[in-house]
């Protein structure tokens, strides 16, 4: 290769400098934007090869020099002062066109930035942005003044990824994405569609990143879901918007075959035989993964001998084989409406780890004797083999103890008169009490929904819930006391829940109180004592619906943790999840942890559990959205059929563009929005939750019953639109159940969920 002269050599180090100087004044005129390598070539009008190729040194040299930035997506933007602005880093949660919020990282709900729709550069919902923070204004969504700020850097995509119909010309196509919260549509060259048809589902990865002078980033098809509104494409829809798989990879499928399903004599002697103890299953009526089992044995001193027996997972798939690399990376099951897609495949879920009557299947176990107070006398915690012999449905086993007749009837009445004892001495030690109601649907074949019916949790539902709870607990208890007095506990893998937010208690305690309620705040350690006794006063009375529902939304999000926190919602010093290892990862790893500590083993390394904990609460939360997503939809689709039917509803939930409504009758829930009340101009007052006419100065508020009409439905978008029928006045009474988006802290098997901010719920539809 010729070497450059001296002369080439000077001529190109002053280019260079001349384009180095022009790249700086450029980004001192424009600060606050960031740009790409193509559009500052645009920008800088730069027409030779030479100085296209030389562009790219010098925004290097910049970047290296700390006058410029760069993000993880290639945008190059300033990084000097910006002027005196306060730049904070924060997602963005992106409400409508118009606007934004960008919550800080670390900082509470409150100190939320609002972000004018023309100041959101090419950020999406969810992105990791740096804002410069210049004024506060009235644009905030409290009603209060709210800090003000533009996007000035993309730190990091939340995702790449999306699903939505697509729509095809003749010469490109555009993706119109699903998610509410996705407010511009996918531009795909033709190229790019991948077989794909007009009006057909698709997930398409966006290739390329709008200008500041574009409105939509650029796609590629990836994958064809199949015909929008069928209820197959609409169920993958959902999971691929969430990331969620469909099905597992064919090594997967193939490690799961080759399993073999006898028990060896060796593997029996390592274990606690249980098999000649009385053991038995309660699960759903359509359950086919029993992954927990009660045994039941009487004691020569009158006690009883109580065996809550897991599936043992663990011993079926090892660290870091096709199996258990496959389980981390998906850490839960998913339930949809009309299916779940597991963890595991079904050859585990269903069948080998499956606790099915009249097999023999390996265990791990916690086993207890209890007095009949329900104390703990003794605990022994170990690998087992068990051999059930009675499977109960939950309708079955709440029959035998209504007609005290029918199998092991002595049995399940002592277990259900010992769970009655140890949740009454939950609530005691400060458990929180609220009940809600979720709701199932009736489907016909082909997954359309024929009814919506309320989920109702009766005596055997709550018997077996006490049992896994107290599994949960020991399991957690016995692995942090193991090293008491010699320094830090063992490594487990804890399942913790913060106590509720103190402004959010403060704003119940202020609302409770303007219907002669009075919750004390003072006594931290009383806090779930006085949610209790309001939910005791409340309890059948007009402001029920309303006041438990700001109750809920308090509390904070239960999550994986290394650090052996309590769980303030079933007042547990430490908790773990250990009884379901088929449909959560977690559980898996306390099984292994456990085991390891059993056998003499040191503390496990805290950096991979620390992660694995962050990716296990990452993915729960995801399948909860797409869970949520999937019951949005099928409500959608069933009240179709009632478009212009009028119904009595609940005022779930107020936001900037109109209320949420709850229809009694099927739990379904939709929005009246504001620009439809012909009768006055209305105004949101967010700090009281409720929605206030300008001129008649009629006031609807969270919880009011109210009677509308459906006015509209959109499958793709899962929004139902309402109409109010009355314009004289909200009725103060108020409907007696719970809204389903709600906190249940009881459940063992049912995940604990933190609805949304009322300001920033469910957000209407933007087309």
């Amino acid at each position: 290769m010729r070497k450059k002269s001296t002369t080439e050599q000077s001529d190109t180090r002053g280019e260079d400098s001349s384009l180095q100087s022009k790249v700086t004044k450029f980004f001192n005129n424009s600060r606050k934007n960031p740009f790409s390598y193509k559009e500052l070539i645009k920008k800088l009008r730069l027409v030779r090869d030479k100085e296209k190729k030389a562009l790219k040194d010098v925004l290097e040299d910049l970047v290296r020099a700390g006058s410029l930035s760069k993000d993880k997506t290639g945008l190059y933007m300033y990084a000097g002062s910006s002027g005196g602005e306060n730049l904070i880093t924060g997602r963005v949660d992106f409400v409508n066109p118009r606007f934004a919020y960008v919550i800080p990282e670390g900082e509470k709900a409150d100190n939320d930035i609002w972000i004018s729709g023309n100041k959101m550069g090419t950020a999406l919902d969810g992105d990791l942005v740096r804002v410069a923070v210049y004024k506060r204004s009235g644009g905030g969504s409290k009603g209060t003044k709210s800090a003000e700020g533009e996007i000035v850097e993309i730190v990091e995509r939340k995702r790449t990824s999306f699903v939505g119909k697509i729509e095809i010309s003749a010469r490109h196509a555009f993706v119109v994405p699903d998610g509410r919260k996705m407010h511009v549509d996918i531009f795909v060259p033709k190229e790019n569609i991948n077989g794909a048809k007009s009006g057909e589902k698709v997930l398409v990865d966006i290739i390329a990143w709008p200008s500041r002078d574009e409105k939509s980033p650029t796609g590629k098809v990836t994958e064809v879901l199949g015909i929008a509104g069928e209820n197959e494409t609409e169920m993958h829809a959902i999971l691929a918007e969430f990331g969620l798989p469909y099905e597992f990879p064919q090594p997967v499928l193939k490690a799961a075959k080759d399993i073999r399903e006898d028990i060896s004599e060796a593997e029996i002697k390592k274990r606690r035989d249980m098999r000649g103890t009385t053991t038995f299953t309660i699960d759903p009526e359509d359950a086919k993964d029993f992954d927990d089992a009660i045994s039941f044995k009487y004691l020569d001193n009158g006690n009883w001998e109580i065996g809550v027996h897991i599936a043992d997972v663990s011993h079926y798939m090892q660290p870091g084989d096709t199996l258990d690399k496959e389980a981390y990376r998906r850490a839960t099951s998913v339930y949809l409406v009309d299916r779940c897609v597991p963890m595991l495949p079904e050859r585990l879920s269903n069948e080998l780890c499956s606790l099915r009557p009249n097999e023999d299947k390996l265990t791990f176990s916690a086993i207890f004797e209890i007095d009949a107070d329900a104390k703990i006398k003794e605990e022994w915690f170990g690998r087992t083999i068990i051999h059930s012999t009675r499977r109960f449905s939950y309708e079955q086993a709440q029959e035998v103890l209504e007609t005290q007749q029918g199998d092991l009837v002595k049995e399940l009445t002592i277990l259900n008169t010992l769970a009655k004892k140890m949740r009454a001495q939950r609530f005691k030690e400060g458990a929180i009490s609220f009940e809600t109601i979720e709701v199932k649907f009736k489907l016909d074949d082909k997954g359309k929904p024929l009814a919506v019916v309320p989920k109702i949790r009766k005596d055997a539902h709550k018997l077996i819930e006490e049992f896994m709870l107290l599994a949960n607990k020991r399991v957690a208890e016995f692995v942090f006391n193991l090293r008491k007095g010699k320094g830090t506990s063992n490594t487990m893998v804890y399942r913790t829940h913060d106590a509720p937010n103190p402004e959010k208690l403060a704003s119940l305690a202020t609302f409770a109180k303007r219907f002669g309620h009075k919750v004390e705040l003072d006594d931290e350690g009383a806090i779930a004592k006085n949610l209790n006794k309001l939910s005791d006063e409340v309890e059948g009375k007009p402001e029920q619906n309303v006041l438990q529902s700001l109750a809920i939304r308090s509390m904070s999000k239960a999550i994986y943790s290394i650090e052996p926190d309590m769980h303030f919602g079933l007042a547990f010093k430490h908790y773990s999840h250990f009884t379901s290892p088929i449909r959560r990862y977690p559980d898996v790893m306390a099984h292994r942890l456990l085991q390891h500590y059993l056998d003499g083993g040191k503390s496990a390394d805290k950096e991979y559990y620390i992660e694995a904990c962050e990716h296990s609460s990452i993915q729960e939360k995801l399948a909860a959205e797409a869970e949520r997503g999937s019951i949005k939809f099928k409500q959608v689709e069933f009240m179709q059929t009632s478009i212009g039917k009028e119904f009595e509803g609940i005022v779930s939930g107020v936001t900037e563009f109109g209320m949420f409504v709850e229809i009694v009758e099927t739990k379904c829930e939709g929005m009246v929005r504001l620009a439809d009340l012909e009768d006055d101009y209305y105004e949101v007052d967010m700090d009281n939750y409720r929605i206030v006419g300008k001129r008649n100065k009629r006031m609807i508020t969270l919880g009011d019953k109210v009677q509308v009409i459906v006015k509209s439905t959109n499958l793709e978008r899962r929004t139902i639109d309402l109409e109010l029928v009355d314009n004289k006045g909200a009725s103060r009474e108020v409907n007696k159940d719970v809204h389903r988006d709600a906190l249940d802290f009881s459940d063992a098997r049912n995940d604990t969920r933190k609805p949304s901010r009322p300001s920033k719920s469910s957000r209407p539809s933007k087309r």
